[in-house]
């Protein structure tokens, strides 16, 4: 069964003063690309962060959102009363020299470097340990989801490749048709020539060795066949990331799929594999969601 690329986690718990807030949400990507959004109190722990992320899940965009509330308060601050002082006493005095009003000073003093600050500067390491636990139950969460997804994106394309089946399968009456076509018209052909008495008759041997290669689409079909038959059972192999390979063999499923439209030479089976390239596209594009 295939794994769909997307999927989200969330999970809100208590660690400490705190009430943490941990999002997971992965997206499409043909590699795998992790964006963190966190606190500054976490950023001595981003990269354990990420190698628990990355251990967990394979390919796709990764976002990881965390939030850390304390009492309801989203950011602690404290308030640096000597430094504000400090700032006072030279404004004042620049406002007494310059003849300047001292009206609303406490707004400016608010904004002056370093006056409010956050209360930690980091997070206690047992407190991160419970983080990443959570981080853990997160991802699979993520993870089961991403599986429900699949089970359908599974179904969509499995469906595609049997209707690839079937329609090539359809072509065998049609083929029967061109083959008397094809051969009463080179019956045809070489009688005309041979009459002209100037047949080289091993050069014409080579011609017709040719043109019935070239125009010859059982091996394609045997092959097609093949590839759709290998298809699923890949598919249905017990290993969550395997849509790069699958994605291959969609391409040999293209490329036989074109190579019996260009040597068909016959109206009905151009149809059966303007079909057949429908369905491949639908494949592909249910495909790109697949790990």
């Amino acid at each position: 069964m295939l794994y769909s690329m997307t999927g989200f986690g969330r999970t809100e718990f208590n660690v400490g003063e705190y009430i943490c807030s941990l999002e997971i949400r992965s997206l499409n990507g043909k590699q795998f690309e992790i964006n963190t959004k966190i606190p500054p109190i976490l950023k001595l722990y981003e990269i354990d962060l990420r190698n628990i992320v990355q251990q967990q899940l394979t390919r796709g965009t990764i976002e990881v959102s965390i939030f850390l509330k304390q009492h309801g308060i989203s950011k602690p601050v404290t308030v640096n009363v000597d430094l504000a002082k400090y700032y006072y006493n030279a404004i004042t005095e620049i406002a007494n020299e310059l003849n300047l009003e001292q009206k609303d000073i406490l707004p400016t003093l608010i904004r002056m470097p370093e006056i409010v600050s956050s209360v930690n500067n980091t997070l206690e390491e047992a407190h991160w340990n419970t983080i990443a636990a959570k981080v853990l139950e997160t991802c699979e969460i993520l993870n089961n989801h991403r599986r429900q997804e699949g089970v359908m994106l599974t179904k969509h394309i499995e469906n595609n490749i049997q209707k690839i089946k079937s329609l090539c399968l359809s072509v065998d009456p049609f083929e029967k048709n061109r083959t008397e076509r094809v051969r009463e018209k080179l019956h045809q052909s070489i009688n005309d020539f041979l009459q002209t008495g100037k047949a080289d008759k091993n050069r014409l041997e080579q011609e017709i060795i040719y043109y019935i290669e070239k125009f010859d689409i059982t091996e394609e079909k045997n092959r097609l066949l093949h590839h759709c038959d290998y298809f699923v059972e890949l598919m249905n192999e017990d290993n969550n990331t395997k849509g790069k390979k699958l994605g291959f063999l969609l391409q040999e499923i293209g490329r036989e799929i074109n190579t019996m439209g260009s040597k068909a030479n016959d109206v009905e089976i151009q149809k059966l594999v303007v079909d057949m390239k429908d369905e491949l596209e639908q494949a592909k594009e249910q495909l790109l969601n697949a790990l």
